[in-house]
C-alpha cells in the first residue's frame, strides 16, 4: 500500500510537470502567433458572377418551361466556352513566360489578346467619419489594385462622406489622385453624399456619379472652439498660457481671446479655403469656382447644372452598366480593430445619425 502511494504521488508529479511545459510552450505559441499577425485581412471578391445570377434568375421567371430548359442548356455551353477560353490564354501565358523569345512573344501577345477574358472593374467603397481615419484601409486598397491593374481595367469608388478634418481628408484625396496621375479610368459614385472634404476626394475622379437627390459640394471651411474664460473667471480659477512664438496660440478654450487671435485665426481659415478652391479647380476646371465655393450643399440634379456632377446615376446602375463588357471585382481591406475602436466608432456614427435627423428631411 505504501508502495502504491508513493507511485501515485510520483504520477501525479510527473502530470503536474507535463502540463507546466505544456501550458508554457502554448504560451509561447501563442504569443508567437500575436506578433505575427498582420494588421488587416484584403478581400477581393468577383460579385459579378452574383449581379449575372441575379439577372438569369429574372429572366428565367419571366420564361415558360420550355424557354428555360433552352435558356439553361445555352448558359452552360457558354460558361464552358468561357472556361474553355480561360485555360488556353492561362497556357500561352505560362508558355510566353516559359521559353518564347522576344519575336515569339509578340506573336504570343496578338493571339493572347484575342482570347483574352472581359477587362475588370474594380469597386472600392469608402464611407468616411469626421477624422478620415478609414483612409488606412483606402491606402491598402489602391495600393493592392495598383499592383495588378491593366490598361483597359478601370475603377470605381462608392464614396460616402460628409466630410471632415482637412488633413486627414487631404491625405484621402491624395490616395485617390494616384489612379488619376497613372492615367488609369477612374469614377467616383456618391449615392448619399459627398460634402466638403467628401467632395474634395469625389473630384479628384475622371467623372462624378451622383445619385439625384445624393448631398455635394459644401466647399467652405469651419471651425468652432468653445470658450470657458468667463465660467472660469466667476470662480476664481485662472489659466496661465505660455507660448513661444507669435501665433503658437490664437484662439484658445480657456484663455481670455483677443481680436489679434480671432484675426489670425479667420486668417489661417480663409488660406485653408484658398487651398480647397484651387483643388477643386484644378480637377473641375470647368466650374465657376466663386460661385459654387461659399460652402452651400446641393442636391445632385441641381449640381449637374453648375457642373459639380457628371452624371445622374447609382452605384448600383453604373456597375449593371458594365456588366456586359467588364468582370467587377469588389476590393475590400479590413483592419482589425481593438474593442474601444468598435465602441468609439459606434458612438461616433451615432452622433452623426443623430446631428442629421435634426436637419433638413423629408
Amino acid at each position: 500500500m505504501n508502495w502504491f502511494s508513493q507511485y501515485s504521488l510520483f504520477l501525479a508529479e510527473t502530470v503536474t510537470v507535463v502540463v507546466a511545459i505544456l501550458a508554457i510552450l502554448i504560451f509561447i505559441l501563442c504569443q508567437r502567433r500575436k506578433s505575427s499577425t498582420v494588421a488587416g485581412r484584403m478581400s477581393v471578391k468577383d460579385i459579378s458572377k452574383e449581379y449575372e445570377q441575379a439577372k438569369d434568375e429574372m429572366l428565367m421567371s419571366s420564361m415558360d418551361e420550355t424557354e428555360a430548359k433552352q435558356f439553361t442548356k445555352n448558359l452552360k455551353k457558354q460558361k464552358k466556352l468561357e472556361k474553355k477560353q480561360a485555360k488556353q490564354t492561362a497556357k500561352l501565358n505560362k508558355k510566353q513566360t516559359d521559353n518564347a523569345s522576344s519575336d515569339d512573344t509578340v506573336k504570343l501577345s496578338e493571339t493572347t489578346s484575342t482570347l483574352q477574358t472581359k477587362p475588370k472593374l474594380f469597386v472600392l467603397s469608402f464611407n468616411g467619419s469626421m477624422d478620415a481615419h478609414e483612409v488606412e484601409e483606402l491606402r491598402q486598397e489602391i495600393t493592392a489594385v495598383l499592383a495588378i491593374i491593366k490598361p483597359e481595367d478601370e475603377v470605381v469608388v462608392k464614396l460616402e462622406s460628409p466630410g471632415g478634418v482637412v488633413h486627414g481628408y487631404g491625405l484621402a484625396a491624395s490616395q485617390l489622385l494616384r489612379f488619376r496621375t497613372r492615367n488609369i479610368p477612374f469614377t467616383a459614385v456618391v449615392d448619399k453624399v459627398a460634402a466638403s472634404g467628401g467632395y474634395m476626394m469625389a473630384c479628384t475622379a475622371n467623372k462624378i456619379v451622383a445619385a439625384p437627390f445624393a448631398i455635394v459640394g459644401s466647399i467652405g471651411v469651419v471651425a468652432q472652439i468653445p470658450n470657458f474664460n468667463r465660467l472660469l473667471k466667476k470662480h476664481d480659477v485662472d489659466i496661465e498660457l505660455q507660448t513661444a512664438g507669435e501665433y503658437k496660440r490664437t484662439l484658445t478654450m480657456f484663455g481670455e481671446n483677443t481680436d489679434e487671435g480671432r484675426q489670425k485665426f479667420k486668417q489661417e481659415l480663409e488660406e485653408t479655403h484658398l487651398l480647397f478652391k484651387d483643388f477643386v479647380k484644378e480637377y473641375r476646371p470647368n466650374i465657376d469656382i466663386e460661385q459654387i465655393a461659399t460652402g452651400e450643399h446641393w442636391f445632385a440634379t441641381q449640381a449637374k447644372e453648375k457642373g459639380l456632377v457628371d452624371e445622374i446615376s447609382t452605384s448600383d446602375d453604373f456597375i449593371l452598366s458594365h456588366l456586359d463588357t467588364h468582370k467587377i471585382i469588389a476590393v475590400n481591406y479590413q483592419r482589425k480593430q481593438k474593442l474601444s475602436e468598435k465602441l468609439s466608432k459606434n458612438v461616433v456614427k451615432g452622433m452623426e445619425r443623430l446631428f442629421f435627423r435634426q436637419g433638413n428631411g423629408l
